[in-house]
């Protein structure tokens, strides 16, 4: 496969708050939408509740730039955020997604504070985001928030390292299947709105390369594809497609990360 990535052009907002009416509870359908604070301990989640903001994550917004200070951890409900690896001349290809399984920022309970990669919202949605220092302090005492997030981060480092297996060995649309059903995962529905050339930008091809694979699997009457939008029609067909790595990404994450947590 020839690899031609185009140039990244992506918004430089930052997230909104979004007016939540009403404090939020341990049991609000909000906080459920994402798992791993689902999974948290009530004890826990109480201590961060009055500090989780409900914020809007559009489309293309940049959550945080290669080599950036993180001011904030978030955790996506209904949007999808891209981790991006940008060159120097503004090549960039997609390393992992994130979604309502877990959190953007592992850095700051890493040690790190930084990343030499970009955060970019890949499917519009909102997210709860909490200030980096509350997460530092809950990992600093150990117990099983630490636990969480250690396993979170272990299923995230499967999923860069298979991703880069399979932009080395797979064809281009393996790799689109792969990367929807990564995609549908993390979301509530069966259809993604993104533009043409994030597409491109996330699977490191030229936009020409994701229409070719695009159409070739809507031949096959499993998805629906146009122009910013593409509905997954037969999720079983295409699993049918995929090549080995969703199987080896979605195992790690759901031996990791089960439904419930004891506390």
């Amino acid at each position: 496969m020839s690899v031609a990535p185009a140039r990244k052009r992506v918004s430089t907002k930052k997230p909104a708050r979004t007016h939540h009416p009403g404090p939020l509870l341990p049991g609000s359908s909000e906080i459920k939408l994402n798992k791993l604070l689902s999974a948290l301990p009530d004890a826990d989640l109480k201590r961060w509740l009055p500090h989780l903001e409900l914020v809007d994550l559009p489309l293309g917004c940049v959550l945080y730039e290669s080599g950036e200070d993180e001011g904030h951890a978030y955790f996506p409900t209904s949007g999808i955020v891209s981790l991006l690896y940008v060159m120097k001349n503004g090549d960039s290809a997609e390393i992992a997604v994130v979604g309502n399984e877990g959190l953007v920022g592992i850095s700051l309970f890493m040690g790190g504070n930084t990343t030499p990669s970009r955060a970019v919202v890949q499917s519009a949605g909102h997210g709860f985001r909490l200030k980096a220092q509350l997460l530092k302090d809950a990992f600093k005492l150990g117990g099983p928030v630490m636990n969480l997030l250690l396993r979170y981060t272990q299923a995230l480092i499967t999923q860069m390292a298979q991703t880069a297996v399979c932009n080395r060995h797979h064809t281009l649309d393996e790799q689109l299947c792969r990367w929807l059903l990564l995609s549908l995962d993390r979301l509530p529905g069966n259809e993604l709105t993104m533009t043409q050339e994030l597409i491109s930008n996330m699977l490191g091809v030229r936009r020409e390369g994701v229409t070719e694979a695009a159409l070739k699997i809507q031949a096959s009457g499993l998805i629906s594809y146009t122009r910013g939008r593409i509905k997954v029609l037969d999720r079983a067909g295409l699993e049918k497609r995929y090549c080995e790595c969703y199987d080896v990404v979605k195992l790690e994450y759901d031996r990791l990360l089960p439904r419930e947590m004891a506390a």
